[in-house]
C-alpha cells in the first residue's frame, strides 16, 4: 500500500522550487527568482517527486513542460504558500508591534466596480490585503477566518458569518456602442433573441434567473462564449463578439471605452451583500468600510434598495421560487 505523505512532511522549500518554476516556465528562470544554483532547485523538485509519488514534469531536452498532475496540485500549492506568507507578515508585525493589515475577501465584480471606491471614501493607514475569490470562496474565507469582511453576491448564510446588509439592484444589457440597440435607452429581452449570447458559465447563480426570464420570455439563448468573471464579459462585448446580461456592479463600477449599459425591460434582480466572521470583534475601520459600501452602492446604482440581513431567507426563497 502506497504512503500518503502527511503535511508535515513536505518541505517548504520543495513547494517554493516547485511553484516558482510552474510560474516561471524553466528551473533556469526559477532558480534565479528563488536566489538559489539550478542544480539545488532540480534536486528540490525531484525529492518533492518521489516525496509524493508521481511526475510533476516532463523533461524534453532542455525544456520541461508540467504533467497534468503537477497542473491540479499547483492550486493547491499556490492557496499553502499564500497562507504561510500571511502568517510571515502577521508574524513580522507581530515583532515590530505593526497593526494588522485589513483583509477583504470579494468576488471579482466588488473587488473592481465597488470596493475601490468605497476604500477611497475612508482615511486607511493601515495595510490592505484584497483577496479576489468566487462567491463560494469569498465566504469561505469570512468562515475560515482568514479575512475580515467579504462582499459577494447571494446566498451569504452560514451560522458562522454576520450579515451586516443586502442590496438589490437590476441587471442590464451590454453591448457594443456600435450596435443599433444602444440607441435605445431601454431593451426589450425578446431583442436579443436572435443576439450571440456571451454568458457566465455557473449555471446556479446569475445565468440560471437569466435563463428563468429568457424561458419565460420563450426565447432560447445562441451562447457563443461563457466565461467565469464579468470583466472578461464586458472585454468581449467590448471586441464585438456577442451581447450579455450581466451583473451592473462591474458595468458601472469598471466601465470600457466602447461598451454601451442599458436597462432591461424585464426586472432581473441582483443581491449582494456585506458579511464578517459571527465570532470575532469587528473592528472599527470594517464598521466604516461597510458603510462606505452601502453609500457607494446608492451612487453607483441605479434603483438600489436595501434590505435588512435578516430578510436573506426571504430574498433566497423568491430567487429560487
Amino acid at each position: 500500500m502506497l504512503k500518503t505523505p502527511l503535511i508535515d512532511d513536505l518541505d517548504l522549500r520543495q513547494l517554493d522550487a516547485f511553484s516558482a518554476v510552474i510560474s516561471a516556465g524553466s528551473i533556469t528562470a526559477a532558480a534565479k527568482q528563488l536566489h538559489r544554483s539550478q542544480p539545488a532547485v532540480t534536486r528540490l523538485i525531484q525529492e518533492f517527486e518521489n516525496k509524493i509519488g508521481y511526475p510533476l514534469f516532463v523533461r524534453k531536452g532542455p525544456r520541461i513542460h508540467p504533467t497534468e498532475q503537477a497542473l491540479q496540485l499547483h492550486e493547491s500549492v499556490e492557496h499553502a504558500l499564500i497562507s504561510l506568507h500571511q502568517v510571515q507578515v502577521r508574524a513580522q508585525e507581530i515583532s515590530a508591534a505593526e497593526e494588522k493589515p485589513l483583509v477583504i475577501a470579494a468576488t471579482p465584480a466588488m473587488a473592481a466596480g465597488l470596493l475601490p471606491d468605497a476604500l477611497a471614501k475612508l482615511a486607511l493607514t493601515m495595510p490592505l490585503q484584497i483577496l479576489s475569490y468566487t462567491a463560494e470562496q469569498a465566504v469561505h474565507s469570512v468562515i475560515e477566518g482568514r479575512a475580515d469582511m467579504a462582499i459577494s453576491s447571494l446566498p451569504l448564510e452560514h451560522k458562522n458569518v454576520e450579515r451586516h446588509w443586502i442590496g438589490q439592484t437590476r441587471c442590464v444589457v451590454v453591448l457594443h456602442e456600435d450596435d443599433p440597440l444602444a440607441q435605445q435607452e431601454r431593451i426589450a429581452l425578446e431583442a436579443l433573441a436572435a443576439r450571440k449570447i456571451i454568458t457566465l458559465y455557473n449555471p446556479y447563480r446569475q445565468r440560471h434567473r437569466f435563463e428563468l426570464a429568457m424561458k419565460k420570455a420563450k426565447i432560447t439563448p445562441q451562447y457563443v462564449i461563457e466565461t467565469n468573471a464579468s470583466a472578461n464579459l464586458l472585454a468581449c462585448v467590448c471586441s464585438g463578439l456577442g451581447v450579455a446580461i450581466t451583473e451592473p456592479v462591474t458595468a458601472y463600477g469598471f466601465p470600457l471605452h466602447g461598451v454601451a449599459v442599458r436597462e432591461l425591460d424585464v426586472d432581473i434582480p441582483y443581491y449582494f451583500g456585506v458579511i464578517t466572521p459571527q465570532a470575532k470583534t469587528v473592528r472599527p475601520i470594517v464598521v466604516q468600510l461597510i458603510d462606505a459600501l452601502e453609500q457607494r452602492a446608492r451612487e453607483l446604482l441605479p434603483a438600489f434598495t436595501l434590505f435588512h440581513s435578516d430578510e436573506h431567507h426571504k430574498i433566497m426563497v423568491s430567487l429560487n421560487s
